[in-house]
C-alpha cells in the first residue's frame, strides 16, 4: 500500500506540477456552488477527497464555512490553495491517500474524483464503501459524476461511467436523494454530469 501510494503520490504531484489537468475548470462548479449556496449550518463538517485545486473549498471559505477538510495525495495543489488563501487552517488541508484517510463527516463533496482513478470495478467498489465509512450516520455524498462511456483501455482521465454502474456501487451504501443529469452545468460539460445526493444508510459501512 505504501509503494502504491508513493506511486499515485508522485503521478499527481507531477500532473499538477505541469498543469496537466484538463478537467479542471478554473473554479468552483456552477451546479456544487448551487448545492453550498442553500447550506445554512456554516459549521458543518466537510470533506473534499481528491480536491487538487479545491476550487469548491475555496468558495466554502470565503462565505464562512469553517470546518472544510482538503484531502489529496499530492502536496502541491494543497499548497496552492494555502497560497491563495493564507488564512485556511493549515490542519484542514491533507495530504494522504483517501483510501487509508480515517475520519468522520456530515458532508462529503465529489467532484472529479471518482473519475480520476483506475475503475478497475474493485476500486470503485471500494470507493463507495470508503464513502460511507467516512460518513456519520445519515451523512451525505454530494457531487457531480461524469456520465460518458467508460473508456479504460485509453487511459485518458476523467474516466466515465453510467447512471446504472454508478447506482450499483453506491446503493448498498447510500440511500438515493437525487441522482439525475445535472440542469446547471457549465456550457462545455452540459448533458455530460450527473448531479447527485446520497444519503448514507444507517447500517451502509
Amino acid at each position: 500500500m505504501k509503494l502504491e501510494s508513493d506511486k499515485l503520490e508522485k503521478f499527481w504531484e507531477d500532473r499538477y506540477r505541469e498543469a496537466r489537468t484538463g478537467w479542471d475548470i478554473g473554479y468552483a462548479s456552477t451546479p456544487l456552488v448551487a448545492y453550498i449556496d442553500q447550506l445554512a449550518n456554516k459549521e458543518v463538517k466537510i470533506l473534499i477527497p481528491g480536491a487538487g485545486n479545491a476550487y469548491e473549498a475555496e468558495y466554502l471559505f470565503r462565505r464562512g464555512f469553517t470546518s472544510v477538510h482538503v484531502l489529496d495525495i499530492a502536496a502541491y495543489p494543497l499548497n496552492s490553495l494555502q497560497t491563495r488563501l493564507p488564512d485556511f487552517p493549515s490542519k484542514q488541508l491533507i495530504q494522504e491517500n483517501f483510501f487509508t484517510h480515517k475520519g468522520q463527516y456530515d458532508l462529503i463533496l465529489e467532484q472529479t474524483f471518482f473519475c480520476s482513478f483506475d475503475p478497475a470495478p474493485e476500486n470503485r467498489a471500494a470507493y463507495a464503501h470508503k464513502m460511507a465509512s467516512l460518513l456519520k450516520p445519515n451523512g451525505k455524498l454530494v457531487g457531480l459524476w461524469f456520465k460518458h462511456p467508460l473508456d479504460r483501455l485509453s487511459g485518458r482521465r476523467p474516466f466515465g461511467g453510467s447512471r446504472e454502474e454508478y447506482v450499483g456501487y453506491l446503493q448498498p451504501y447510500f440511500d438515493i436523494v437525487v441522482f439525475e443529469d445535472a440542469r446547471n452545468s457549465i456550457p462545455p460539460r452540459m448533458g455530460n454530469e450527473l448531479f447527485g445526493i446520497f444519503k448514507r444508510k444507517a447500517r451502509g459501512a
